[in-house]
């Protein structure tokens, strides 16, 4: 199918991209250099050891220095153990099975550690994701034949050659807890033959919608429901929410959220309280036992020692072959007990579940979701139900030529185009102020989108305006450009300005409100950080106060947001401020308070931004710079 093949011609620029600038980060470094790029952990110490799953050895390490630093270190990516006495020569490569603080666990792909694993400065290292990207092409060459086929209607439905079909509902469903969008929506899941897609702007109980309606088709069906999300966050959330609703939940793969409850979900979790486990423990204490016997006879030895060391190795890997049989026993006795099974859209074929086929595979922050990964749950499913909103943040994309030329258009941006009678949009929002949401609602959602009263009216305080835009026109607050950022010095002191006169209006008997400091760029959030730092007034109230990327802020919300806009240059150019979208998730963040700061004169040379302004002005919240030139 051409669909398919122009799928396929997408992703590998993107794989392309993406390795090339992995073997950018990666040759020629140091292990400190792979450490500040949060590709390594350097040094680590071994902590544990014991026989894995084939003639594998799994190995936990820990970070033992450096514990500060960030790293993309997780659950199912590849990595390799390494020495640095010589790490060219002296590394193994294996899998993370778990990652947890400054501790993980790796399966290593030897069934022993080397002689160099006793010599110190240790490290492990990310290897390049080959696997996500074999997982994503297999999908895709599987859609694209399943799509020939009689079988293959759902494939034909989301690629758009025929349309989806909905069953009629005897009697629509009545939850008291939803509001009438969010229960045509379980409607519309539940009478859906193949597809069905709830369209969730912000604040508007998209998860909440969701959830009744997975614990409604798991009490139709005894047939197990898959969810997925392409973050681990997102899976964290709804696999927490689903077992709060009583529903038996395994999650695949390892939380990025420690919590007791969410850990007691994981596969893993599960295992170890298996009646069965006891007896996996000593079958691996008992091939451990055989191994170290074995490992005596390392150094100058005749044939009877040769021939004692092969039989004690075998008698080994008999053991581990009854452990792999009874772990398996175990994983199929959980997985088929599982109401609800969780994973990241590449964690759904993970081994314990590749097999699996299910009635329902739901899609949750499918706007966010790269297509190609989406196949992979999808492939296992009979009906899909996408979630999300393809006018906030789209996924990320390392190829700017594959982005341009379709892969950043999503899944779920295809099919609410192609299958409208497929979708329903949640209209009622329970977060903003009805003039923080009333701009985001007439530029991305047709004016549909009303606020809840219990959140129309709030102000941070009597007499508030909820919506300023401050202009720094012809106040000579230029932006300058470090590496390949950009920064506003004068805008971020206005901010502080702002933010410090703004807390003299608070009733100081109130608690103080939660704020975020929000800009697209990376460089302003560095100046904005030491200017927050510096600011006596501001320091009685920093736990309440978060600064950092817009990105970053997806999904969360505060009492107050101010956006620091930045660019101000007499060309006009505002880089990727043109990502609109972008804007969507930054506007929308606010509860009480939206504070946008930026140059009208370069920034309303783009339509969105000439909008906002004047939309400012209408509510009397347009401010100039000058106003603070006192301060």
């Amino acid at each position: 199918m051409d669909y398919f093949k122009k799928l396929l011609d997408l992703l590998n620029k993107e794989k392309e991209e993406d390795r090339s600038a992995y073997l950018k980060l990666t040759e020629n470094t140091s292990a400190a250099d792979r450490r500040g790029q949060g590709l390594a952990w350097y040094p680590i110490a071994i902590r544990n050891t014991e026989p894995g799953r084939g003639d594998y050895i799994n190995v936990e390490v820990e970070r033992t220095t450096h514990q500060d630093i960030s790293h993309q270190l997780r659950f199912g990516v590849p990595a390799a153990l390494f020495s640095n006495h010589d790490p060219q020569k002296d590394r193994v490569e294996g899998t993370i099975t778990y990652q947890g603080g400054n501790r993980l666990k790796i399966t290593l792909y030897t069934d022993e550690l080397p002689d160099w694993a006793r010599d110190g400065k240790l490290g492990i290292d990310l290897l390049f994701d080959n696997n996500s990207y074999d997982e994503m092409f297999k999908a895709i060459k599987q859609a694209s034949a399943l799509g020939e086929k009689k079988e293959g209607r759902l494939v034909n439905i989301l690629s758009g050659k025929i349309p989806p079909v909905f069953a009629d509902v005897a009697q629509p469903l009545n939850i008291s807890r939803l509001n009438i969008s969010q229960l045509a929506a379980v409607n519309k899941i539940i009478s859906a033959q193949d597809l069905a897609i709830v369209h969730g702007p912000p604040g508007t109980g998209k998860t909440t919608t969701l959830l009744q309606a997975i614990c409604l088709l798991a009490k139709q069906s005894s047939k197990q429901i898959l969810v997925v999300a392409p973050s681990n966050t997102a899976v964290d959330l709804l696999s927490e929410k689903l077992a709060d609703e009583g529903l038996n939940v395994l999650r695949i793969g390892n939380p990025n959220r420690v919590s007791e409850k969410l850990v007691s979900l994981t596969l893993d979790s599960k295992m170890a309280g298996h009646a069965d486990n006891k007896l996996i423990r000593a079958l691996k204490k008992q091939a451990s036992a055989y191994k170290d016997m074995a490992h005596k006879y390392r150094r100058s030895f005749g044939k009877s020692e040769r021939d004692q060391r092969k039989a004690l190795f075998n008698e080994a890997h008999k053991i581990m072959k009854d452990v792999a049989n009874t772990e398996q026993h175990i994983i199929d006795d959980l997985v088929s007990k599982a109401q609800v099974i969780t994973a990241t859209l590449v964690g759904s074929n993970h081994y314990t579940i590749r097999e699996l086929k299910f009635e329902t595979v739901v899609i949750d922050e499918a706007g966010q979701a790269l297509e190609p990964a989406c196949w992979i749950p999808i492939l296992k499913a009979q009906k899909v139900i996408l979630a999300g909103d393809h006018l906030q943040l789209p996924p990320t994309i390392k190829s700017n030529d594959a982005a341009r030329a379709g892969l950043s258009t999503t899944l779920l941006e295809k099919c609410v185009a192609l299958h409208p009678e497929a979708v329903v949009l949640l209209n009622e929002q329970y977060r903003m102020n009805e003039s923080i949401m009333g701009f985001s609602s007439r530029e991305f959602y047709g004016n549909q989108l009303t606020a809840h009263a219990t959140v129309a009216t709030r102000l941070l305080f009597n007499g508030d305006t909820p919506v300023t835009f401050i202009d720094t026109a012809g106040a000579g607050f230029e932006e300058q450009v470090a590496g390949t950022s950009t920064y506003n010095p004068d805008e971020a002191v206005l901010l502080f300005k702002h933010l410090n006169r703004l807390v003299t209006e608070i009733d100081p008997t109130e608690k103080f409100p939660s704020v975020a400091i929000i800009s697209p760029y990376k460089e302003q959030i560095r100046v904005l950080n030491e200017q927050l730092q510096a600011n006596p007034e501001l320091l009685p109230y920093i736990d309440n106060i978060s600064v950092n990327t817009i990105d970053s802020f997806q999904g969360q919300e505060r009492d107050m947001v101010y956006i620091s806009l930045v660019r101000s240059n007499a060309n006009g150019e505002i880089g990727f401020l043109s990502d609109i979208r972008r804007m969507n998730v930054a506007m929308t963040r606010a509860r009480k308070k939206l504070v946008v700061i930026g140059d009208s004169a370069t920034l309303t040379r783009l339509q969105f931004y000439a909008d906002f302004v004047e939309y400012a002005e209408k509510l009397g919240g347009y401010q100039s710079a000058w106003e603070y030139a006192a301060d």
